[in-house]
Parts: structure tokens; sequence; C-alpha cells
């Protein structure tokens, strides 16, 4: 592992760290970083061995995940939805699906992501409008995605849709397939955003889209919302590892400039109000890797992790938000100012607690699983 973590830093220092303000500040789509990703197989870090993919355990990735977060957030975005994509075709997909998917997913050749998101339908998965309907040998998809990363630049996405509108409950008429762009698959606006910028998020338009029904993932309908939620279970873990990589950054910024600042004839860093706040924002950080690996642990032994990942994603990014603030106030002015890069951190903080279910989701899907871990 040290070997993949020392070629990741040689990555970031070589090919990242220059190229972030200039790409942040044009909201750039960052290809030839891409291509580099692509060559140190992160497109296929959690894809088996057997596929292509550097097979790597969570707890593995999640620590990759940290680095890169640390320096721009965004560029784990572009593989965690793609790998969200693959983990769901590795855990629930034919065998054909998987021979013929999980090779191209491993390699960056076919990138992609997760659609699951519609203009009136956030959360609430269940309630989706997207329909699949039967046609022969195909599928015939109509309806709109939004807020989908990598919707630009992707090829292919685990696309959830509604193949039965009258099914009770609600969730065993819904299915996912593997859906290529084509004929009828049209991307829309690209959506602007405060943070998070360089990866492409944009809306997909479905009208009279035809799918070969080999497409469905698993080749049984009805089971598409247990499709999505594994996968989020890898996502939300992602997204964890990525609030404690910005949680770092922004405390590694804090205790650096509080040595070098200085107020009444000393560093601000022997002021004690300062020290207070990078103690909290370090205890804070150490906490969240904590829960984070905790979580990995979980999803690498097979054990069912959505309260375990909940938790993590929870505290983490809320670390991250907060570290984030903290660091504005220690930088002051400077804070403000789009020269030092606590400001991105600011902005990029509350994707975090929105994407890959919100945090007060996070508190449901915790409490919930608490009780029905504790029956009395």
């Amino acid at each position: 592992m040290s070997d993949i973590l020392d070629a990741i830093e040689q990555f970031l220092a070589r090919d990242v760290v220059m190229h972030v303000h200039g790409l942040e500040k044009a909201d750039a789509y960052p290809a030839e970083i891409v291509e580099r990703m692509k060559a140190l197989g992160l497109f296929g870090a959690t894809i088996a061995p057997e596929y292509g993919g550097l097979g790597l355990p969570c707890g593995q990735y999640a620590q990759i995940v940290e680095r890169i977060a640390r320096v721009w957030m965004s560029l784990t975005g572009i593989f965690n939805s793609h790998l969200i994509m693959a983990a769901i075709v590795g855990r629930h997909g034919t065998d054909a699906q998987k021979h013929e998917f999980l090779p191209r997913f491993a390699v960056g050749e076919l990138r992609g992501g997760l659609a699951l998101t519609e203009p009136d339908c956030g959360t609430d998965l269940q309630a989706i409008r997207m329909t699949a309907k039967r046609d022969s040998d195909d599928y015939v998809i109509n309806g709109t995605k939004t807020w989908i990363s990598n919707g630009i630049y992707g090829q292919c996405f685990a696309l959830l849709v509604k193949t039965d509108l009258s099914a009770q409950p609600r969730h065993q008429g819904m299915s996912m397939f593997l859906a290529e762009k084509g004929p009828g698959f049209t991307v829309g606006r690209k959506l602007e955003k405060l943070g998070y910028k360089g990866i492409d998020s944009a809306e997909l338009i479905f009208d009279d889209y035809r799918i070969p029904a080999d497409r469905l993932i698993g080749g049984v309908e009805g089971f598409g919302l247990k499709h999505a939620l594994s996968g989020l279970e890898l996502g939300r873990i992602n997204v964890a590892a990525r609030g404690v990589g910005v949680a770092q950054a922004a405390l590694d910024e804090s205790v650096k400039y509080a040595q070098l600042r200085k107020t009444f004839g000393k560093p601000i860093a022997q002021h004690q109000a300062i020290q207070l706040k990078l103690a909290d924002m370090a205890t804070r950080t150490e906490a969240a890797r904590l829960l984070v690996g905790r979580a990995a642990d979980f999803y690498d032994r097979g054990i069912r992790c959505d309260m375990e990942a909940g938790m993590a994603k929870l505290f983490a990014t809320e670390a991250a938000m907060e570290n984030s603030a903290e660091a504005l106030r220690v930088h002051g002015g400077y804070g403000y100012s789009t020269d030092f890069p606590v400001e991105r951190f600011y902005r990029d903080a509350p994707l975090l607690v929105i994407g890959e279910g919100t945090n007060e989701m996070q508190r449901i899907i915790i409490a919930r699983q608490l009780i029905e871990r504790s029956p009395v």
C-alpha cells in the first residue's frame, strides 16, 4: 500500500498542485489530470483484479481518497461516482455484464457514474418518475436526471428507473440499467456550482432512448433500489474520506499560517485563542478518520454498514465544514482571499454534507439502525 500512496503523492505534487488554482477558477474539466489518473489505475481502484482492477480494499481506497481530497477534492468525485457504478455491477451484475463492462471500467476506457437524482426527486428515490417500458428485446426509457457527476464527459451510467409504476411497495417497481450514451440520450445544461469546480455536473435527458434488455443489471426487474443503496455504502465512505481530506487540509493550512503570521510581536500560534481552534480542528479530523476506517473495515468484511458509513459520512463532512470555517478565522482577511486555498475549502465543504444523502438523512438512517439492532 505504501507504494500506491507514494505514487499518489508524486502524482499530486507533479501533476495537480500547480494546476488546481487555475482549473478551479475557470471551472475547467481537468482532462490531462484524468488521463494521469487512468494511468495510475484509479478508475479500477476497487474493481477485482480478475477484471483488470487494482482490487484495493475499501480501507486503502479511503486513504487514497483522503490524500487526493487534501489537494483538490473535485478529483475524488470523478472516480467516486464511476466506482459506485462499478461496485453495483461487481455485486449484482450478470456474469456477462461483469465480463463486458468491468474491464473497460477498470482502465477508464468507459467512464461514468450513478444517475439517481431527478428534478423533483432527491433523497426520496422511490418518487422518481423516469420510466423504462419493455418493447420486445429492448426497453424504452423516458425522463430526466439532474446533478449527475461526470454527466458531460462520462459515457456510461447506472440508471435508476421505474419499470412498474403500480408496484406496492414502490421500490419493487424500480430497476437499474447500464446506459451508454447514444440516440435518445442527450446531455442538457451544465449545472453551475458554488464550489466543487472542475468536475462536470449535468442534466441527462432520455427521450425514447432504446436500451437492450441485457443491460438490466442482474437481469431481473425490481431490484434497482437495492442495487443503488448497496453502491451508496461505498459512495458514502468515499465522501466521508473526502471530508477527512478537506478537514486535514484546512488544519494543515491553519497550522502553517499560524506560525508565520505575527500579531503583537509574536506568531498567532502562540495566542491561546488560536491554539484552542487548532486543537479542536485536529481532534475533529482524527476522530473523523477513525470513523471512516471503521466503516471501511465493515465494508471490507462484507458486513452491512449503512449505519457505520452514515456515521462516518455525517461526522467527517461536518468536520470539514467546521474546520474550513475555522481556517477562515485563523487566516483573518487573507482567508477571504482567493490567493489562499482555505476559501476553496469553505466552498467545497457544503457539497459534502449534501451529496450521497444529506446529513439529515444520515441521522435518520443511524437512528433507524440503532432501533433495529437493539430490539427490546
